[in-house]
């Protein structure tokens, strides 16, 4: 069945997940189930696609997890790198081009496009996408969840062992299933329109901030521009944005209009922050912006949802599937909930900076300025909060190896990168050939024994590490230092693939 067929009112497919919402998240969730072959349906309220685009630009660490299954050579040829980026509108930009990853820029690319290759990488892995199908209600039982919703050919329903929301803030799943979501109240305002420009700004990304407001101008396909800031003067959120206004807003702030003509989009948008309490309810689980929504700051948050759905796919399909114990899904909500707390953090942090025209804010922006230009430590600091590539799962255990958790990352290329692209966790050995009996076992729990040179590339955290499993989101599930050619290493390698069923 294609992307756009119309569902009858009992649907034939008998999914074991069913996503609400085909934005980026759900698309790249279908895509991770359905590549693990577990039969996925994804409903969509809008018939059509949206022409406009939130999102502007895809983080390193977003680059890497599309990397792992093979799917970003499409989406790096669509996007336009960019070397540096920034915190807050802070005029000193942060260096992305000596992070550690074979992508050290953001990738500047419209969501449209993101979401078309990534429907495409879902239904082309046996997703199906129902589109023009309203989620009206859901309910849950302990071995099922039962979505009821209207199509074009009327109200029906469909039962399914799991269901995901990813259907934005205003969530239809997280409200039926009766999941709290804590905020901060809006207290300013952005605007945005796209437009046509017939005197552009010189300066890719240009920027003004000035006592008057913030504004920044940014190139679009199609002669096209987007001019988005804060404008004080001008707080109505129950007035919709016109050109004129957003003419006078420009002028007041940037000193032109840059011959502003032809908007294709005039909106608004608010600061407030929401944090999820729970991204799991028995049988229901959250991802994207139904989990947590914030100020579009620093151009993180469709980042933040696509790595949502990296590490909840697996681990989703390995429960349906029988391969890991229910329990396993617990751990979506530990390692997640605390990446979108940060989120929640630095986003408000960064607000503060934008909307604040005090002088104590001008002096805080003035001294963060030189830290991020004079205090390469700090700049790292904020790269790495903004690229997504120092995010680490802490680890239940205090016994772990230190690596658990973290990103497996091969500074010599894309390496361990591609050998995840099947969706299966990966045995790195990292001295001799891997012992027969470690390959067997390797073999029966359908993962592949790899040989690395971590040990001497992966910096001084992995050096002494013998053989390290890699889990299919490209976490470090365990390692050890057991020198490799006794056979107490082969044991302790034999044990953690015996235990790895019952663990994922």
């Amino acid at each position: 069945m294609s992307s756009t067929t119309h569902a009858p009112p009992q649907p034939p497919t008998n999914p074991q997940v069913v996503i609400v919402g085909a934005g980026p998240v759900g698309l790249w969730l279908a895509h991770e189930i359905a590549l693990a072959g577990v039969r996925t349906l994804v409903l969509e309220r809008d018939e059509k696609r949206s022409p406009h685009s939130k999102a502007l630009g895809i983080q390193p660490r977003t680059v890497e997890v599309l990397a792992m299954r093979g799917r970003h050579k499409d989406i790096l040829a669509a996007g336009r790198p960019v070397p540096n980026w920034h915190f807050g509108m802070l005029e000193s930009r942060i260096d992305f081009s000596s992070l550690p990853t074979p992508f050290p820029f953001l990738l500047a690319q419209p969501q449209s496009v993101t979401e078309n290759l990534l429907e495409r990488y879902a239904t082309g892995q046996g997703a199906v996408v129902w589109r023009g199908h309203e989620v009206t209600s859901l309910t849950q039982d302990p071995a099922s969840v039962t979505v009821g919703g209207n199509g074009p050919d009327g109200a029906y329903e469909v039962s399914a062992p799991y269901v995901v929301g990813t259907d934005g803030a205003r969530s239809t799943v997280r409200r039926a299933a009766g999941i709290d979501f804590p905020r901060t109240d809006t207290s300013a305002y952005g605007f945005l329109g796209e437009v046509i420009l017939d005197e552009p700004p010189q300066t890719p990304g240009f920027a003004a901030l000035t006592d008057a407001g913030r504004l920044i101008v940014v190139p679009l396909p199609d002669r096209r521009y987007r001019v988005t800031g804060y404008d004080p003067a001008n707080q109505r959120r129950d007035v919709p944005l016109t050109l004129e206004e957003l003419r006078r807003a420009s002028l007041r702030i940037a000193g032109t209009d840059f011959g502003m003509r032809e908007p294709s989009w005039l909106t608004r948008f608010g600061n407030a922050t929401k944090l999820a309490a729970t991204y799991r309810d028995r049988r229901v689980l959250l991802a994207g912006d139904a989990a947590h929504i914030h100020f579009p700051a620093g151009g993180v948050g469709l980042n933040v949802g696509l790595q949502d759905a990296m590490n909840l796919g697996w681990k989703l399909a390995a429960v349906i599937q029988g391969r890991a114990h229910p329990h396993l899904l617990d751990t979506y909500h530990a390692e997640r909930h605390p990446v979108g707390a940060e989120l929640a953090e630095h986003t408000m942090a960064q607000t503060a900076l934008i909307t604040g025209l005090t002088p104590e804010v001008s002096a805080l922006r003035s001294l963060l300025n030189q830290a991020v230009a004079g205090e390469p430590a700090f700049a790292r600091m904020l790269a790495g909060k903004l690229s997504g590539l120092d995010t680490v799962y802490r680890p239940a255990d205090p016994g772990a190896h230190p690596l658990t958790g973290s990103r497996a990352h091969d500074p010599e290329g894309e390496g361990i990168l591609a050998l995840l692209h099947d969706g299966r966790a990966v045995l790195l050995t990292m001295g001799e050939p891997a012992h027969a009996e470690v390959g067997e076992r390797a073999a029966a729990a359908g993962i592949s024994v790899h040989h690395s040179r971590l040990a001497h590339t992966g910096g001084p955290a992995w050096s002494g590490v013998s053989a390290a499993l890699i889990r299919p989101d490209g976490r470090v599930w365990w390692a050890t230092e057991e020198p490799a050619s006794g056979a107490e290493f082969v044991a302790e390698v034999v044990n953690a693939l015996d235990r790895l069923p019952a663990t994922f």
